[in-house]
């Protein structure tokens, strides 16, 4: 039995079902109690969480963690900057990069089921979660490569381009803030 200050972990819940195998009076009931402990063994612990209810708050403090983390070695690495440069003159990059990096941050919601949070779609359409990580991740990007002086505006075509390649891997790090499992 777990100590009631501890969080109880898969061990203990095997503990216990073992300890009601032995309490159990029929032989239908101990194969129930059978059946649970073969499901528990069965189970393994998820690196990412369940998305619960719609994108709040503290979604979005987890979605800046995670997008700062990951994008700072895109802000101060040189080489962010010459793959901006070259992409600022083939349009055609900049589309299939934004795109890259929406289908990445799809494929992560994805693992955990976003599109069955009802709550968490403005007018019924418009998937909050997915904006407001893209929202972050855009600001966040923009903020930093201006204020660090690492974009120079008045070349806006190659200043977009290097701060789109540092949104797109800051959208994974806010994604992957967001879904995982907090405290």
């Amino acid at each position: 039995m777990t100590d009631e200050y501890e969080t109880p972990d898969i061990d203990d819940a095997m503990e216990e079902l073992e300890e009601l195998e032995e309490l159990v009076d029929s032989a239908e009931e101990r194969e129930q109690v059978r059946e649970a402990m073969r499901t528990l063994r069965r189970t393994r612990p998820r690196p990412f969480g369940r998305l619960r209810d719609s994108f709040d708050l503290r979604d979005m403090g987890e979605a800046l963690v995670g997008s700062f983390i990951f994008g700072i070695p895109m802000v101060v690495e040189g080489g962010t900057l010459e793959i901006g440069e070259y992409m600022a003159t083939r349009p055609v990059y900049i589309g299939l990069t934004a795109l890259f990096g929406l289908v990445l941050v799809l494929g992560i919601f994805r693992a955990v089921h976003f599109e069955q949070v009802e709550d968490d779609f403005l007018f019924g359409v418009v998937p909050l979660r997915l904006t407001g990580i893209l929202f972050v991740a855009g600001v966040t990007a923009v903020v930093l490569m201006t204020a660090w002086g690492r974009v120079d505006w008045s070349t806006p075509a190659v200043a977009g381009s290097q701060t789109l390649v540092t949104a797109v891997v800051m959208a994974v790090g806010a994604s992957l803030g967001d879904i995982l499992p907090g405290s």
